[in-house]
């Protein structure tokens, strides 16, 4: 079963749509293990939306928080604990995408955070980046974070209007394939996002490492 993380350097980025994309493009089963936020809708809701998978590769989170925050703190508020048995990878037939919550060091619980989560689970991650002012120190923190952890990295996709030095000078720090840009879209609905995804995101790169 080939998994593919997707996390982000910050929340809001995207990451989301990203991880629908890469979704819908290869077929995948998608799963949020931890939703923190569900007004209007979760990230569940938003990849069925836009990946154009079944509705049965859409899986049902672990923990489904109502409050927007960081886990640890909307798990605190809505009187849940969140314990690390109920996030074992689900077992699938094919592809399953992952995506974590927020940033790479946001905290799950008191003593766990989700770098250390995915360090858990072993498996490689895709870091979702801005392409604007400030990527390249959060991009590089982000990657160092993982490393500290040992989690092995497929690559740096990045998110936004173009920005041809940050998209150059990230990787080239970090010892990190690029895999693309995808851009911003006036319109976005599966299709759209189906044929952005083709034509800006280079999927081979995740597979030959």
């Amino acid at each position: 079963m080939t998994v593919l993380i997707v996390t982000g350097t910050d929340t809001g980025i995207g990451k989301t749509v990203f991880a629908a994309g890469l979704a819908g493009a290869l077929g995948a089963h998608y799963w949020k293990p931890i939703q923190a936020g569900i007004d209007p809708e979760g990230d569940s809701e938003t990849v069925a939306r836009l990946s154009g998978l079944p509705a049965d590769h859409i899986l049902p989170e672990a923990y489904r928080l109502a409050t927007p925050a960081s886990p640890h703190l909307a798990a605190r508020l809505d009187g849940v604990e969140i314990a690390l048995d109920r996030l074992a990878l689900p077992l699938v037939d094919g592809p399953l995408v992952v995506e974590g919550a927020g940033g790479v060091l946001v905290p799950i619980s008191e003593t766990l955070l989700m770098a250390d989560l995915f360090a858990h689970w072993d498996r490689p991650v895709i870091l979702c980046a801005r392409t604007a002012l400030g990527t390249i120190n959060h991009s590089l923190l982000s990657i160092e974070a993982l490393r500290a952890r040992a989690v092995p990295i497929a690559g740096i996709a990045f998110i936004g209007d173009p920005h041809p030095e940050n998209e150059r000078i990230i990787p080239a720090l970090a010892g990190v394939p690029s895999l693309g840009r995808l851009p911003l879209l006036d319109r976005l609905d599966a299709a759209g996002l189906a044929q952005a995804f083709r034509a800006n995101i280079r999927l081979s790169d995740t597979f030959n490492r």
